[in-house]
């Protein structure tokens, strides 16, 4: 069993900056792809931000040069960082990670953080 909790959202004015934390636990060998998913009401959600075991990042055209995903291994936590953010950011952001438990890969999810761009 993995569980990946979330942590780092709120309410923030246009401009302002919030950090985003995603912390997995459970019986985990190993962790591949971290991503971060968001998904606005009304809207299909989409991939925001992911980075490989390796290091190896990629980002959505919308949120390039003002976002930055990073991890720390030891602590099986992924981050997102996000700066200069606009009313169009207004969504939840779900963690989502390749775990493998024993010889098994599978996909989990965290619940959720609601993260709000508002004046």
């Amino acid at each position: 069993q993995v569980l990946l909790v979330e942590s780092g959202g709120g309410l923030v004015q246009p401009g302002g900056s919030l950090r985003l934390s995603c912390a997995a636990s459970g019986s985990i060998r190993s962790i591949y792809t971290m991503r971060w998913y968001r998904q606005a009401p009304g809207k299909q959600r989409e991939l925001v931000a992911a980075i490989t075991n390796g290091g190896n990042t990629n980002y959505a055209d919308s949120v390039k040069g003002r976002f930055t995903i990073s991890r720390d291994i030891t602590k099986n936590t992924v981050y997102l960082q996000m700066n200069s953010l606009k009313p169009e950011d207004t969504a939840v952001y779900s963690c989502n990670a390749d775990v493998k438990s024993g010889a098994n890969i599978r996909n989990y999810w965290g619940q959720g953080t609601q993260v709000t761009v508002s004046s």
